[in-house]
Parts: structure tokens; C-alpha cells; sequence
């Protein structure tokens, strides 16, 4: 059983190899010709295939929708009973069909072309005798019976032959004992959707931020998330005047629970006070504290930062000075809001 497993997995393997030499050489220009067609789609790609095959496309549509380039999955039976209207003109069909012959993708074929919607196809075309009947007239640069080095000829689905830019996903074997089993074919065809999908956010310029937008839930949402994000703001916010006696500071941290409180001119940040400038003063000052006023006790130059950062730098800076809160403020240090040490343990970063 052991060598069973090693087998398969060696067998998917060599076909990956084969695929990634296909894309560093006689289909780099295919390849290529995908990216810009969706690149330049203004709709939507519509990633669809039956069994095996629609897992992956499933699973392709996802990942091009978190990399930044909208998509969705069109199961091919529900086109033909009501959700062809999921396709729209702008859109890119991705097609995905081992065979190339799939009969629920093939009659999809007339409602693309009607629509003048672009089709890029995955298929493994076989390597064997040209079929009897007549194919499409295949798009320029893929498609028709050719030979190869073998000398014998390439058999090109009808799907391959429709298509604006076909893809060769093709193996030398699948790695089920009985050469049924889709296994390589599907491996391979998934890294292809990996390669379109990685390929395209590269060009679109997507950056880390940008994921994180996309997976709020996620680790990397969490940990890139904006200070914005997690800030009290508004009637949240301690805030108290420079002229505020301290019994009145004291009520105002306790009511707003951030153990702090801002001193402010309007919407300008004079200073703070924390927990720890209280429990000194008091210690200093003993009952004659409470004479003082805001003004007389805060800390006229506070460690601040702004909305935009992200709320790993808002950890790091509070880390590295030993504080628990930060006032959020804008260039004109006018204050936007409090980020609290307690407000970033959710994000999994503390």
C-alpha cells in the first residue's frame, strides 16, 4: 500500500513537471493570451465544468475572487435549466473538460458565442487518431488535427477547437491503478487555475493589504487589519477639557472603561491622562490631586498614531514604550479616536 501511495503521488508530480515545462515553452503564448483576455474582462470570469472537473473549477473561481479578480462558478446543468443569465456580455468564460467533449459544456458553446463572450478551455486532449466527423474551424494559433514529433496525430476536442485560447492540461497517465480515476488530470488543472489566478493578481498589482480586505475573518485580515478599524470613537472616546477639576477626570475614565482619558481643545489633542499618571500623582499629591485640574496632570506630549496604520504597528509601538492605549489623531492632530491593548487581543496578534 505504501508504494501504491508513493506511485500516485510521483505520477501526479511528473505531471506537474510536464505542465510547468508546457508553460516555460510551447504554451507560454497561450498561456499569455489567457491573462490578457482576463485581465481585461470587465465583467466577470465564469469558471465552469461537470464532476471532477467542477470541484476544480470551484475551487479556481474562489481563488481568483480572493486574489482580486471577481469571479464565480456556473454549474453547467443549472446553465441549461434557468442560470445562463449568469453570463453576460463583458464576462470570460473558463471552461474545464478533460475530454473536451463534455455534452452539458458543449451546449453552451452557442449561448457564448451569441453573447460574444471570450472562452479560454482546459482540456487533456488525447494523442491518437484525428476524430472522422468535422470539428469547429479552430481559433488561430490552437486547434485542428496536428502532428506531432511522434508523428502521430493530436486529436483536438470540439471544446479546445471552440475556444479562443485552449490550454493543454493533458498527462502522460492518471495515477488511479485502473487509469480511470480522474487524479493527474485534475492536479493538473488545478495548478493551472493556481498559475492563472497567482499570474493575474500579480499584473492587477495586489498587495497584502488587499487580501486582508478580502478575508476579514482570516489570520492575515486580523493581523492587517487598519487601526480605523478597531478604534473607540465618537461618544466612546474619554475626553475631558483642559479646565476639567480631576474628580471629574477620574469619573470620565471610570465611565469609559479605557483606563485614560484625552485632554482636548475642541477636536485637538492637548495631552492624556492614564491610569498609571493618576495613581503617581495621587501617590505624589496625596488628596490635594483632586484640586488640580486636566491641564496640571496630563502628559503634554502622548504617543499617538494614525487611522491608516495597521494594528501590528499599533501593538509594536505599544510594546516597545510599555503602554495600553494609543490616541489615534490626524495631521492636524485633531483626535479620531482611542486603540486600546484590549481591542487588538482578537485579532490573534496578542
Amino acid at each position: 500500500m505504501k508504494s501504491i501511495g508513493e506511485n500516485v503521488v510521483r505520477i501526479e508530480a511528473e505531471a506537474l513537471r510536464a505542465l510547468a515545462d508546457r508553460l516555460g515553452g510551447p504554451m507560454a503564448a497561450d498561456f499569455n493570451r489567457a491573462l490578457d483576455l482576463m485581465f481585461g474582462c470587465r465583467g466577470r470570469v465564469v469558471v465552469t465544468g461537470m464532476g471532477k472537473s467542477g470541484l476544480i473549477a470551484r475551487k479556481i473561481a474562489a481563488t481568483l475572487s480572493s486574489t482580486g479578480s471577481p469571479a464565480l462558478y456556473l454549474h453547467p446543468v443549472e446553465a441549461l435549466h434557468g442560470d445562463l443569465g449568469m453570463i453576460v456580455r463583458g464576462d470570460v468564460v473558463l471552461a474545464l473538460s478533460a475530454s473536451g467533449e463534455t455534452e452539458e459544456i458543449l451546449q453552451l458553446l452557442a449561448t457564448i458565442k451569441r453573447l460574444q463572450v471570450a472562452l479560454i478551455a482546459m482540456t487533456c486532449d488525447e494523442f491518437g487518431e484525428s476524430r472522422s466527423f468535422d470539428l469547429p474551424s479552430p481559433p488561430s494559433g490552437s486547434g485542428g488535427a496536428q502532428d506531432d514529433n511522434s508523428g502521430k496525430r493530436r486529436k483536438v476536442s470540439t471544446l479546445a477547437a471552440a475556444a479562443d485560447v485552449a490550454l493543454d492540461c493533458s498527462i502522460s497517465q492518471e495515477a488511479c491503478s485502473l487509469g480511470l480515476a480522474p487524479t493527474a488530470s485534475t492536479t493538473t488543472m488545478l495548478a493551472l487555475g493556481d498559475a492563472l489566478a497567482v499570474a493575474l493578481s500579480a499584473r492587477r498589482g495586489f498587495k497584502e493589504e488587499d487580501f486582508a480586505n478580502l478575508h476579514p475573518g482570516g489570520k492575515l485580515g486580523k493581523r492587517l487589519a487598519r487601526v480605523e478599524a478597531l478604534m473607540h470613537s465618537g461618544e466612546a472616546i474619554p475626553r475631558v477639557t483642559a479646565a476639567t477639576k480631576m474628580p471629574d477626570v477620574i469619573y470620565e475614565m471610570s465611565r469609559k472603561k479605557l483606563g485614560m482619558t484625552a485632554v482636548v481643545d475642541g477636536d485637538r489633542l492637548l495631552g492624556v491622562i492614564s491610569d498609571g499618571d493618576l495613581r503617581r500623582l495621587l501617590g505624589q499629591r496625596g488628596k490635594d490631586a483632586l484640586d488640580l485640574t486636566a491641564e496640571d496632570c496630563m502628559t503634554r506630549d502622548p504617543k499617538t498614531i494614525g487611522a491608516q496604520e495597521f494594528a501590528a504597528t499599533a501593538l509594536a509601538r505599544m510594546e516597545e514604550i510599555k503602554i495600553t492605549s494609543l490616541a489615534v489623531v490626524d495631521d492636524s492632530r485633531r483626535l479620531l479616536g482611542i486603540v486600546h491593548l484590549h481591542d487588538l487581543w482578537g485579532t490573534e496578534m496578542v
